[in-house]
């Protein structure tokens, strides 16, 4: 597969990814953090906020991986 489409590709799915992820994130957020004292509140988001990019890596991986077509 071209680069060109493979980095189409990536980067429809992380758009895609982030938007239901940040969705996610804020659901549990808002159930299971009211009430909680802002510490808590701010390590949750810190940890919320960098977790999206890990399921990312493989992907962001196989769009730098060379194609057929490249040396």
């Amino acid at each position: 597969m071209p680069s060109r489409i493979k980095k189409l590709i990536g980067t429809i799915v992380m758009l895609i990814w982030l938007a239901v992820y940040a969705m996610i994130a804020m659901t549990i957020g808002v159930a299971i953090l009211p009430g909680a004292a802002w510490p808590i509140e701010l390590a949750y988001y810190a940890i919320a906020g960098l977790a999206w990019t890990l399921p990312l890596f493989p992907l962001i991986w196989w769009m730098n991986k060379p194609g057929p077509d490249e040396a």
